[in-house]
C-alpha cells in the first residue's frame, strides 16, 4: 500500500511539474505562443517539421500585420497611391491568410491570431503618424517587409519539407513580388 501511495505521489508531482513548466511558456505574444505549441506538437510527433511550422507562423503574423496596416493606410494615407496600395494589401493578404489558415489546420500547425509583439509595436508607431509622414513611414515599412517576405517565401518554396507548404509559398510568391514592385515604385515617388 505504501509503495502505491509513494508511486501515486511521485506521478502526481511529475504531472504537476510538467503542467507548471508548460505554463511558463505562455506569454502575451501570440507568435511566441504558436511557436511553443508547435514545438510541443513536433516533440510529440503530431505536428509539422519545425522549419515548416516556423514559416507558417511568421507568414501568418506578417499577413495579419499587412492587413491591419493596409486598413490603416486606407484611413490615414494622404496619397491616393498609398490608399490604393493599402486596399491591395487588404485584398491579397486576407485571401492568403485564409489559405494559410486552412493549410495550417490541415497540417496541425498552430498559427497566431494577432501579429507578434514586435510587429504590434511597429504598427502602434506607424498609427500615430498622419499625412505625408504616415505615407513615407508606411511605404518604407512595407518595402522592407516585402523584401523580407519575398526572401522567406522563396526559401520555403525551395526548402520546405511538406509539399503543401512548399506549394503555398510558391503560389503566394508572385503576389508578394508584385507587392514589392508596387511599393518600390511608390517609395521612389515619395522620396
Amino acid at each position: 500500500m505504501k509503495k502505491r501511495t509513494v508511486l501515486y505521489l511521485l506521478a502526481m508531482s511529475c504531472l504537476t511539474f510538467q503542467a507548471c513548466n508548460n505554463n511558463k511558456k505562455t506569454t502575451d505574444d501570440s507568435v511566441q505562443n504558436a511557436e511553443n505549441v508547435n514545438e510541443t506538437k513536433e516533440e510529440q510527433g503530431t505536428g509539422a517539421e519545425d522549419d515548416d511550422s516556423k514559416f507558417a507562423v511568421k507568414a501568418a503574423s506578417g499577413g495579419l500585420l499587412e492587413v491591419a496596416l493596409g486598413k490603416l493606410a486606407q484611413e490615414k494615407g494622404q496619397s491616393a497611391q498609398v490608399k490604393e496600395f493599402g486596399a491591395q494589401m487588404v485584398k491579397d493578404h486576407e485571401k492568403a491568410n485564409e489559405e494559410l489558415k486552412a493549410l495550417a489546420t490541415l497540417k496541425n500547425i498552430t498559427i497566431p491570431t494577432t501579429p507578434g509583439e514586435d510587429q504590434q509595436k511597429d504598427m502602434d508607431e506607424i498609427s500615430k503618424l498622419s499625412g505625408a509622414e504616415f505615407d513615407k513611414k508606411y511605404i518604407s515599412y512595407m518595402k522592407d517587409d516585402h523584401e523580407e517576405d519575398v526572401s522567406e517565401f522563396k526559401k520555403a518554396a525551395q526548402d520546405a519539407k511538406d509539399p503543401s507548404i512548399k506549394e503555398f509559398a510558391a503560389k503566394t510568391l508572385p503576389t508578394l513580388q508584385m507587392h514589392l514592385d508596387m511599393v518600390t515604385a511608390i517609395d521612389k515617388k515619395l522620396n
